[in-house]
C-alpha cells in the first residue's frame, strides 16, 4: 500500500496525472458514515478477501481501519474553513474541498496506484447535496468510469430511526432517487441501524421497503392540517415517485452477518465482482474400481 505523507498546499499547485493500468477495477461509490465500510471490510476478511476503502471524507476524525487513500493527506475542511480569504462554514468547505480534488484529479490517481482487479470502497462526505443536484461527484463517477476503467456502483444509506413514517418516509425516496437520476449508476438504497429499532418500529419498517406511494399518502394525508393544505403537492410528489418506479429499500443489520452477506452478494452482482476471474481446477486421484475390486477378491482367496 502506498500512501503519501506530503500535504499540498490546498488552494494553489496541482499534480501531474501518472498512467494507471487499463483493466477493469472495482469500485463502490460509498456515501456514508465510515460504520458501513468497516462492517463491509470485517465481513470480507472473514471471507479471506481484501477490500480497500479511500476516504474521501475530508471532516473525517476517525477510523478503525486504514485507508487506502486519504483525502486530507491533500486538504482538510479546516483548511477551508480557517483560511482567511476563503471563510467557509461547514457546508461550503465540504463542496471546496471536493471541487479541490476534482481540480488534482491527478493526485488521486498517484495515490490509487495499480488496483487492478482489486475491491475498492470510497466513503464520501455525507452532504446530501453534493448527490442530489451538484456535479462534482458525478464528475468523479466520470473519471472512474471513463478514465480509469472502474465498475461503478453507488451505494445510498438512510437512517432507518427517520423512516418509519410517510412524511419522513416520503422526503427518503425523493432523495434516493434524486441521487439515482443525478448519478446515474447501477444502485442500491439501503436502511441502517435495523438492529437499534423497536420490534413494532421493525413491523411498522417493513411495509416500506418496497413503497406503495398510495398508502404513504394515506398517511401523511391525516396527520395534521398542514398536510391538508398541501395535499395536492403530495400527490404530486407520490405520482412522481410512482412513474419513475425506482427505488427500493433493502433492510442491514450490521450484527446480522447474513445479512450483511447478503447486501455484499447483491452489490457483487452489481459491478459483476469476480466474473472475470480464472475457474480454480483441482485434480483429484480416484481409484481405479476394478483394481480395488481385483484386491479385495485377492484378499477373500
Amino acid at each position: 500500500m502506498r500512501m503519501s505523507t506530503t500535504h499540498t498546499n490546498f488552494y494553489s499547485g496541482s499534480y501531474e496525472p501518472t498512467a494507471l493500468a487499463g483493466t477493469p477495477t472495482l469500485y463502490v461509490l460509498v456515501p456514508i458514515p465510515s460504520t458501513y465500510c468497516s462492517t463491509i471490510v470485517k465481513q470480507a476478511a472473514d471471507d479471506r478477501k481484501t477490500i480497500d476503502v479511500v476516504n474521501l471524507d475530508p471532516a473525517a476524525e476517525y477510523f478503525d481501519y486504514q485507508p487506502l487513500v486519504d483525502i486530507r493527506e491533500l486538504i482538510h475542511l479546516d483548511d477551508a474553513m480557517d483560511d482567511a480569504d476563503l471563510k467557509f462554514g461547514p457546508n461550503g468547505g465540504l463542496v471546496f474541498c471536493m471541487e479541490y480534488l476534482m481540480e488534482n484529479s491527478g493526485w488521486l490517481e498517484e495515490q490509487l496506484g495499480d488496483v487492478d482487479d482489486d475491491y475498492v470502497l470510497f466513503d464520501c462526505p455525507g452532504q446530501i447535496e453534493l448527490y442530489t443536484h451538484m456535479t462534482v461527484m458525478r464528475q468523479l463517477v466520470e473519471l472512474l468510469q471513463q478514465r480509469w476503467n472502474f465498475r461503478v456502483c453507488g451505494v445510498f444509506l438512510v437512517d432507518s430511526q427517520f423512516m418509519v413514517d410517510g412524511a419522513k418516509f416520503l422526503s427518503g425516496t425523493m432523495a434516493a432517487l434524486s441521487v439515482m437520476v443525478n448519478l446515474e449508476l447501477p444502485h442500491i438504497n439501503i436502511l441502517t441501524k435495523m438492529d437499534l429499532l423497536s420490534k413494532s418500529a421493525r413491523n411498522q419498517l417493513d411495509r416500506y421497503l418496497e413503497p406503495d406511494p398510495h398508502t404513504l399518502l394515506g398517511d401523511v394525508q391525516t396527520r395534521s392540517k398542514w398536510s391538508e393544505k398541501y395535499r395536492h403537492l403530495t400527490e404530486a410528489i407520490g405520482r412522481l415517485i410512482e412513474d419513475y418506479s425506482l427505488v427500493r429499500f433493502y433492510p442491514l443489520n450490521i450484527k446480522d452477518e447474513e445479512n450483511v452477506a447478503d447486501l455484499m452478494l447483491m452489490i457483487n452482482n452489481m459491478i459483476q465482482y469476480g466474473e472475470e476471474a480464472d475457474v480454480k481446477m483441482c485434480d483429484f486421484d480416484y481409484e481405479d474400481r476394478e483394481d480395488k475390486n481385483g484386491l479385495n477378491g485377492l484378499h477373500e482367496s
